[in-house]
């Protein structure tokens, strides 16, 4: 072998071990050489031959054949004790196409994760595993696991030409073994890198990833069918979001499968949202910090465990939208962050590459490789895993070049403004390629400023110059903000602060809208929910379940986190979860908690069976104000409307008196109204000030409408009635 050859290969710089390793013809015959650290001894088995090779020496061993072509072999390779006969790991062609290669350089591949990583497969007729990773940078890559007891020098990868992509087939192995990749920096060290697109991992906190494929069959065929039927925003959409390895600490995805589909079938609502599932090193990050972009999180079981779970909400009815985290990644030294020894997945401008916020890293949106990494991601989860939506977050602190940034600490776009064009490209390709490709699919954003044309789709040009995002909902935070700042005073002031509850009429057709009611504004702090309201044990609990009816009656769709169903007076915490015991029957107050996880119940049902609630929540058509100037009396009245014009009168009275024989304005068209919810029932723990009998429109006209009806209007509470 050639010195340099030699060289670079115990150094692990070599970019084409297979162009000297394996079988080759030279003059007079075939050469045949191996690289096996550690071995006493090297044959070469073919056929009845067996031939022993010279041991050169650092492990190398070399023989010349004289035959004529490559033959079909074997090798047997003797160790200290032992003696193992395998394929030559060299004598294969790459696994990977032009097609591939093509689509990889050009950031194109939109199943990315079905050619980078690790595959379990039969090549050339031969079982093993194909390893494949993308460092452009990287002198030399090797691969280290199990399998080599963590020592890659005798199974270098080469080098796939301008792709950047590193390969290799390892005959012989299979799905459970451990693997990294050692790499070798532009500087000449090493550094041993998880598998940026690994789709098992340990369990942390160890780091390696782990080869794997899938054998789940799916059993929710007709739900996907019936997911595309009507889109997401004219669709009803009750989001419970979950924290699973908190909901009920110590449930595997299948122990969960068992209980949360019940569960949430039983409250009524839609979707379950799921805070980031992707592998993430440190459980205190929720997921938000996420190591391992296409593996589910290892601790609470296998890849098809969590299939398994997402089976079994489909089967149960309900969707599945996962967190997703596109936006930053943090900086442990065995994953992402300078990957091949320079800045590669983050940005090479180190003020662009830092998250202010989090000490973490942001992505480059403007390399296409890094782009089509999680582009890709996104199609996997919804393909691999049937997910139903994703929940983009932290999208503001992608858009925004100065985003948490004081002047200097960033630098304009090529046209002077502070709007990152690489970020706003990304999210557009991301969103129009979902659409395209998973039918049903509906991607949701955490947003949180005044982005001209969120859920614009990516067509269409704003006043501002651009195409929108493509999301198909965005998060409504400005809502969240004003309604919680408006109940958290006492009501008697509430008539100062009336405007944040009637603020977000103003802009509610923006964009397409969700009111979240997340595990941001129950953590840190913050209170829980019940906890946020004012006064004594009672009134906190009427205005929670007040605010909950002009939530459900209020445009948009609903998402709430757990706990919050039922009135859980703890913030929520990773470490221990909600507080069930709460809802023990031998707990003294749990009637009180059931009330209001009764009431949720009810708000579920009554909401989706009624299209004027869903049906035109981002057309102006389906509401009306009856009174949003009622600050004296902290009443808000409003009609809400289906397709066929059908109403739902929603009242919130949020002072805590009884007001009698209170006029509301109607319309005239409708001949009688009944009570369809009432928040103050007996049964979700109110005083039971209730309009049993049916209620009769009067000729009088009120609040600019033909006619009206008189209510008594319960304490801290909301009604909703129906025509009769």
């Amino acid at each position: 072998m050639d010195a340099g050859d030699r060289e670079r290969l115990l150094h692990g710089t070599h970019h084409a071990p297979h162009s000297v390793l394996g079988a080759h013809p030279v003059p007079g015959g075939i050469a045949f050489r191996a690289f096996r650290p550690y071995a006493r001894a090297v044959t070469v088995v073919s056929g009845g031959m067996t031939v022993g090779l010279h041991d050169d020496g650092d492990g190398f061993f070399s023989g010349l054949l004289p035959l004529r072509e490559v033959p079909a072999y074997r090798l047997r390779v003797a160790y200290e004790g032992t003696e193992v006969e395998t394929e030559d790991a060299y004598r294969f062609l790459p696994t990977l196409g032009e097609l591939d290669l093509h689509l990889i350089g050009e950031g194109r591949h939109e199943e990315l994760w079905t050619v980078l990583g690790a595959h379990p497969t039969a090549h050339q007729g031969v079982s093993g595993t194909r390893f494949s990773v993308w460092a452009p940078n990287a002198l030399g890559v090797r691969v280290a696991g199990s399998f080599n007891f963590w020592d890659g020098t005798g199974f270098p990868m080469r080098s796939l030409g301008s792709s950047g992509v590193w390969e290799l087939f390892v005959p012989g192995i299979g799905e459970g073994e451990l693997y990294k990749f050692e790499i070798t920096r532009p500087d000449g060290s090493k550094t041993l890198r998880a598998d940026p697109m690994a789709r098992r991992t340990e369990v942390p906190p160890a780091t390696s990833s782990i080869v794997t494929s899938s054998r789940y069959e799916w059993g929710d065929a007709e739900w996907l069918e019936r997911r595309a039927e009507v889109p997401a925003h004219r669709a009803p959409l009750s989001v419970y979001e979950v924290h699973l390895p908190s909901w009920r600490p110590g449930l595997t995805y299948r122990q969960l499968a068992e209980q949360l589909p019940a569960y949430v079938k039983d409250l009524g609502f839609t979707h379950v949202e799921l805070m980031p599932v992707a592998e993430h090193p440190f459980g205190g990050s929720w997921g938000y910090q996420v190591t391992g972009f296409y593996a589910p999180t290892a601790r609470l079981g296998t890849p098809d465990d969590f299939r398994y779970l997402v089976d079994a909400l489909h089967r149960a009815g309900i969707g599945v939208i996962m967190d997703w985290v596109p936006a930053h990644f943090p900086r442990d030294e065995w994953a992402l962050a300078e990957f091949d020894g320079r800045p590669l997945y983050e940005h090479s401008d180190p003020l662009r590459a830092a998250h202010p916020d989090w000490g973490t890293l942001e992505f480059d949106f403007g390399r296409r490789e890094v782009r089509n990494f999680l582009v890709a991601n996104a199609l996997y989860w919804c393909e691999e895993f049937h997910i139903d939506g994703l929940r983009v977050d932290a999208v503001a602190s992608m858009l925004y070049l100065d985003y948490s940034r004081e002047p200097g600490q960033w630098t304009p776009n090529e046209h002077g403004g502070r709007e990152n064009l690489d970020a706003v490209a990304f999210l557009q390709e991301m969103n129009a390629t979902v659409y395209r490709r998973v039918p049903g699919v509906v991607t949701i954003a955490e947003e949180s400023t005044a982005w001209d044309g969120v859920t614009r789709a990516t067509h269409h040009r704003g006043p501002s110059g651009f195409g929108g995002l493509g999301f198909g909902l965005k998060w409504n935070m400005g809502w969240m903000h004003d309604s919680l700042e408006y109940m958290s005073h006492e009501p008697v002031h509430r008539r100062y602060h009336h405007g944040e509850m009637t603020f977000s009429m103003v802009y509610a057709y923006s964009e397409n809208y969700v009111l979240p009611i997340s595990h941001d504004e129950v953590v840190h702090g913050k209170r829980s929910l019940v906890s946020k309201m004012p006064g004594d044990w009672w009134r906190q609990r009427a205005d929670l379940r007040a605010y909950l009816g002009f939530m459900w009656a209020h445009p948009g769709k609903q998402l709430l986190f757990m706990g919050q169903e039922f009135a859980q007076g703890a913030e929520w915490s990773e470490a221990h979860g909600p507080d069930w015991w709460l809802l023990d029957p031998h707990y003294g107050a749990e009637a009180d908690h059931r009330g209001v996880r009764d009431l949720v119940r009810d708000l579920n049902t009554v909401y989706r069976a009624s299209p004027a609630l869903w049906q035109y929540d981002t057309e102006p058509a389906g509401f009306r104000w009856v009174t949003g100037d009622a600050a004296d009396d902290n009443v808000l009245a409003f009609l809400r409307y289906d397709a066929d014009g059908s109403p739902l009168l929603a009242v919130s009275h949020f002072a805590p008196v009884v007001r009698h024989d209170y006029r509301i304005g109607v319309p005239d068209d409708v001949p009688a109204w009944h009570e369809a919810l009432n928040t103050d029932a007996a049964r979700y723990g109110g005083s039971d000030v209730i309009n049993p009998d049916t209620v009769k429109p009067e000729p009088q006209g009120w609040h600019g409408l033909p006619a009206s009806i008189r209510l008594t209007l319960p304490p801290l509470a909301t009604v909703w009635l129906r025509p009769a």
